[in-house]
């Protein structure tokens, strides 16, 4: 039986990666760090059959004893300072996370066993000022937040890991990836969650900034399944998660609206293209996994209109349950 540490096992991409596992047989390990009030809810449905493993990205001792006890075949590292608008707040937190993070858990597989395969969860957030479009594997990083240039120098790392010391390493570029299971800071959620809520006659308004940038969405449960094909390949590699389309803010909550069937839904919104700016924006982003395509022979099964609907029919079913 293989046996797999995935880091970040609470969070989205986390929970549909432990399910896919647990599909194929492994024995799943998820690495959680001790918080005051515990958040297993994406989890809750497999909890009993994944083995929770105490650690911290910030804690290098931590790290190497979850790869010594778990002794792992594969560590998918999930964990990060994932909100990009929260790393303008605490960029040193985000870099001690989401970028030397990196470094620790890449250096307890070498102390402990360098056989261990790794991957690691780069953004297109690398990409951010775009120089060219679509984006893939050689395109150049202008990372545009903090958030961003951590997960740059976590790619880097990987790669001179790999190059260095002979690690399978390999580092997945995933473009914006969504479900019903995405955190409600993150604004495809926050539509579909208000758009439920004012079918509902709970919310009166959806308060958001610009309408107008345009992203390359797909389904996380997709693109979990290309995260375990890059650890099942001869050579460690780096590859483009992404659909090739890419469609805006304003297309998202038109057709969460159409879900629920309304059609004049400009009346609900408050948008305002000043609010919730940071220091720099990302206006314009689109995939090019024609790599993926080939080698992995991994392509998105979810359309932007099925991912719209999934996630606004899950939020009507959630807030119809609570008064």
């Amino acid at each position: 039986m293989k046996k797999a540490l995935i880091t970040g096992i609470t969070g989205q991409d986390g929970s549909y990666l432990a399910e896919l596992l647990l599909s194929k047989g492994y024995k799943v390990y998820g690495l959680t760090r001790r918080t005051s009030t515990i958040n297993n809810e994406r989890i809750a449905h497999i909890q009993d059959r994944v083995e929770l493993i105490p650690g911290d990205l910030l804690d290098q001792s931590s790290l190497n004893a979850a790869i010594e006890e778990t002794e792992p075949d594969e560590v998918y590292n999930l964990a990060a300072q994932s909100f990009v608008k929260t790393s303008w707040n605490q960029p040193v937190l985000t870099g001690e996370v989401t970028a030397l993070g990196v470094t620790r858990l890449l250096e307890a597989i070498r102390i402990v066993n360098p056989k261990v395969k790794f991957y690691q969860a780069s953004s297109s957030e690398m990409f951010g000022k775009v120089t060219e479009t679509p984006q893939n594997e050689n395109t150049r990083f202008y990372p545009r937040s903090p958030y961003g240039v951590a997960k740059v120098y976590g790619h880097y790392i990987t790669v001179n890991y790999r190059e260095s010391f002979g690690i399978f390493a390999c580092c997945g570029i995933l473009f914006n990836h969504e479900s019903p299971r995405r955190g409600l800071e993150f604004v495809t959620r926050k539509i579909t969650h208000a758009v439920a809520r004012i079918s509902l006659g709970k919310q009166k308004k959806l308060v958001l900034g610009s309408l107008a940038p345009k992203r390359d969405w797909g389904f996380a449960g997709d693109y979990v399944e290309a995260i375990w094909l890059m650890l099942q390949q001869k050579k460690p590699d780096d590859y483009v998660i992404a659909t090739g389309e890419n469609h805006s803010v304003r297309e998202f909550v038109k057709l969460a609206f159409k879900t629920v069937g309304v059609d004049d839904y400009e009346k609900y919104i408050d948008s305002n293209s000043t609010r919730f700016t940071r220091p720099a924006e990302v206006d314009y982003l689109i995939g090019n996994a024609s790599k993926a395509h080939r080698i992995l022979g991994w392509k998105p099964k979810t359309s932007f209109k099925k991912l719209v609907e999934m996630m606004v029919n899950t939020d009507l079913e959630m807030e119809k349950k609570t008064a």
